[in-house]
Protein backbone atom coordinates (compact mmCIF):
# COMPACT_ATOMS: atom_id res chain seq x y z
CA UNK A 1 0.00 0.00 0.00
CA UNK A 2 1.37 3.41 -0.96
CA UNK A 3 0.94 6.53 1.05
CA UNK A 4 -0.59 9.53 -0.66
CA UNK A 5 -0.04 12.92 0.95
CA UNK A 6 -3.22 14.42 2.30
CA UNK A 7 -4.22 18.00 1.45
CA UNK A 8 -3.01 19.07 4.90
CA UNK A 9 0.49 17.67 4.31
CA UNK A 10 2.63 19.88 2.05
CA UNK A 11 4.65 18.18 -0.62
CA UNK A 12 8.37 18.32 0.02
CA UNK A 13 9.89 20.96 -2.18
CA UNK A 14 12.72 19.70 -4.26
CA UNK A 15 15.92 21.62 -3.57
CA UNK A 16 16.90 24.20 -6.15
CA UNK A 17 19.88 23.01 -8.21
CA UNK A 18 23.03 24.92 -7.35
CA UNK A 19 25.73 25.79 -9.83
CA UNK A 20 28.79 23.56 -9.70
CA UNK A 21 31.65 25.21 -7.84
CA UNK A 22 34.15 24.17 -10.52
CA UNK A 23 32.00 25.78 -13.20
CA UNK A 24 31.65 28.99 -11.19
CA UNK A 25 35.38 29.12 -10.48
CA UNK A 26 36.28 28.44 -14.12
CA UNK A 27 33.71 30.91 -15.43
CA UNK A 28 34.79 33.58 -12.97
CA UNK A 29 38.50 33.20 -13.73
CA UNK A 30 37.72 33.34 -17.45
CA UNK A 31 35.58 36.44 -16.90
CA UNK A 32 38.40 38.16 -15.06
CA UNK A 33 40.90 37.24 -17.79
CA UNK A 34 38.59 38.62 -20.49
CA UNK A 35 37.98 41.74 -18.38
CA UNK A 36 41.72 42.28 -17.92
CA UNK A 37 42.34 41.97 -21.66
CA UNK A 38 39.51 44.36 -22.49
CA UNK A 39 40.78 46.87 -19.93
CA UNK A 40 44.32 46.55 -21.24
CA UNK A 41 42.94 47.64 -24.62
CA UNK A 42 40.82 50.36 -23.00
CA UNK A 43 43.86 51.61 -21.09
CA UNK A 44 46.03 51.62 -24.22
CA UNK A 45 43.36 53.59 -26.08
CA UNK A 46 42.95 56.00 -23.14
CA UNK A 47 46.71 56.66 -22.97
CA UNK A 48 46.90 57.06 -26.76
CA UNK A 49 44.06 59.59 -26.79
CA UNK A 50 44.78 61.42 -23.53
CA UNK A 51 48.55 61.13 -23.33
CA UNK A 52 50.44 60.33 -20.14
CA UNK A 53 48.19 60.12 -17.11
CA UNK A 54 48.92 60.44 -13.41
CA UNK A 55 46.64 59.75 -10.48
CA UNK A 56 46.98 59.55 -6.73
CA UNK A 57 44.89 58.12 -3.95
CA UNK A 58 42.74 60.62 -2.09
CA UNK A 59 45.07 62.69 0.07
CA UNK A 60 48.26 61.32 -1.51
CA UNK A 61 51.29 63.59 -1.59
CA UNK A 62 51.94 62.92 -5.26
CA UNK A 63 50.40 61.13 -8.21
CA UNK A 64 51.71 57.94 -9.81
CA UNK A 65 51.76 57.24 -13.53
CA UNK A 66 48.78 55.40 -14.99
CA UNK A 67 49.61 52.98 -17.80
CA UNK A 68 47.53 50.61 -19.91
CA UNK A 69 48.70 47.79 -17.66
CA UNK A 70 47.39 49.70 -14.63
CA UNK A 71 43.86 49.22 -15.94
CA UNK A 72 44.31 45.46 -16.38
CA UNK A 73 45.98 45.04 -13.00
CA UNK A 74 43.09 46.90 -11.38
CA UNK A 75 40.65 44.39 -12.84
CA UNK A 76 42.73 41.44 -11.66
CA UNK A 77 42.92 42.83 -8.14
CA UNK A 78 39.30 43.91 -7.69
CA UNK A 79 37.75 40.95 -9.49
CA UNK A 80 39.43 38.55 -7.07
CA UNK A 81 36.85 39.78 -4.56
CA UNK A 82 34.17 39.01 -7.14
CA UNK A 83 35.43 35.45 -7.54
CA UNK A 84 35.31 34.83 -3.79
CA UNK A 85 31.82 36.36 -3.65
CA UNK A 86 30.61 34.22 -6.57
CA UNK A 87 31.94 31.03 -4.97
CA UNK A 88 30.32 31.85 -1.62
CA UNK A 89 26.99 32.66 -3.25
CA UNK A 90 27.12 29.50 -5.38
CA UNK A 91 27.48 27.53 -2.18
CA UNK A 92 25.06 29.30 0.16
CA UNK A 93 22.63 31.60 -1.71
CA UNK A 94 19.22 30.42 -2.88
CA UNK A 95 19.49 32.65 -5.98
CA UNK A 96 23.24 33.18 -6.48
CA UNK A 97 23.06 34.91 -9.88
CA UNK A 98 20.49 37.45 -8.71
CA UNK A 99 22.33 38.21 -5.46
CA UNK A 100 25.69 38.47 -7.23
CA UNK A 101 24.28 40.92 -9.78
CA UNK A 102 22.88 43.19 -7.09
CA UNK A 103 26.00 43.12 -4.93
CA UNK A 104 28.35 43.58 -7.90
CA UNK A 105 26.41 46.61 -9.17
CA UNK A 106 26.51 48.21 -5.72
CA UNK A 107 30.23 47.51 -5.40
CA UNK A 108 30.82 49.00 -8.86
CA UNK A 109 29.04 52.19 -7.86
CA UNK A 110 31.06 52.34 -4.63
CA UNK A 111 34.28 51.75 -6.58
CA UNK A 112 33.66 54.91 -8.60
CA UNK A 113 34.54 56.96 -5.54
CA UNK A 114 38.24 56.13 -5.93
CA UNK A 115 38.81 57.53 -9.42
CA UNK A 116 36.43 60.43 -8.95
CA UNK A 117 38.21 61.60 -5.78
CA UNK A 118 41.77 60.87 -6.94
CA UNK A 119 44.15 63.65 -5.93
CA UNK A 120 46.63 65.39 -8.24
CA UNK A 121 44.53 64.17 -11.16
CA UNK A 122 42.96 66.16 -13.98
CA UNK A 123 39.25 65.78 -14.71
CA UNK A 124 39.71 63.89 -17.98
CA UNK A 125 41.92 61.31 -16.25
CA UNK A 126 39.33 60.91 -13.49
CA UNK A 127 36.62 60.32 -16.07
CA UNK A 128 38.76 57.82 -18.02
CA UNK A 129 39.52 55.92 -14.80
CA UNK A 130 35.84 55.88 -13.82
CA UNK A 131 34.99 54.74 -17.34
CA UNK A 132 37.43 51.88 -16.88
CA UNK A 133 35.51 50.76 -13.79
CA UNK A 134 32.28 50.76 -15.77
CA UNK A 135 33.75 48.92 -18.76
CA UNK A 136 35.22 46.28 -16.47
CA UNK A 137 31.86 45.83 -14.75
CA UNK A 138 30.04 45.56 -18.08
CA UNK A 139 32.41 42.80 -19.18
CA UNK A 140 33.05 40.83 -15.97
CA UNK A 141 29.68 40.88 -14.16
CA UNK A 142 27.56 39.28 -16.93
CA UNK A 143 30.14 36.54 -17.49
CA UNK A 144 30.24 35.63 -13.80
CA UNK A 145 26.44 35.76 -13.61
CA UNK A 146 26.31 33.36 -16.55
CA UNK A 147 28.44 30.85 -14.65
CA UNK A 148 26.22 31.22 -11.59
CA UNK A 149 23.12 30.38 -13.65
CA UNK A 150 24.55 27.10 -14.86
CA UNK A 151 23.06 24.13 -13.01
CA UNK A 152 25.17 21.21 -11.91
CA UNK A 153 25.96 19.03 -14.80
Amino acid sequence: MTTVPSPTQPLAASPRPRPAVRRVLGGSVAAVAVGALVLLGYGALAVAVHGPMRAGDYGAAEAAPVTAASFAIGVLFSASVGIVLALALARWAAHPARVFTRVAVVLTVVSLAAPLTASHTDTSTRLLLAGGHLVAALVVIPLIVRSLRSPRG
